[in-house]
């Protein structure tokens, strides 16, 4: 059974960092594309992050281009949003998700989810 298993968040004052991990069990995430998604209260969930399965092109929304990075482990079977300078507006569940090969804007195009992490930043 393909699952996806976030964690790594947590409560972090503006400023600072935290890592999410993301593990898959049941399949290799060597030829699976991982987004990372997050949802604020009151808003629809927005695409954060990307990394391809070839050769690991990394996409990223404006507003966390040079804050966040995105890196993958195939011998951890697991992907990391690495997330440095965090502000207030980066408060929300965080998802990640997998497809096949390539990624993709629309999380419609993303048939496996974990269950998200909580992600707070607040003084």
């Amino acid at each position: 059974q393909l699952q996806l298993v976030e964690s790594g968040g947590g409560l972090v004052q503006p400023g600072g960092s935290l890592r999410l991990s993301c593990a898959a069990s049941g399949f290799t995430l060597d030829y699976y594309a991982i987004g990372w998604f997050r949802q604020a209260p009151g808003k629809e969930r927005e695409g954060v992050s990307c990394i391809s399965s070839s050769n690991s092109s990394t996409y990223y929304v404006d507003s966390v281009k040079g804050r966040f990075t995105i890196c993958r482990d195939n011998a951890k079977n697991t992907v990391f949003l690495q997330m440095n300078s965090l502000k207030p507006e980066d408060t929300g569940v965080y998802y990640c998700a997998a497809r096949f090969r390539r990624c993709a804007s629309r999380e419609y195009d993303y048939p496996y989810w974990g269950q998200g992490t909580q992600v707070t930043v607040s003084s």
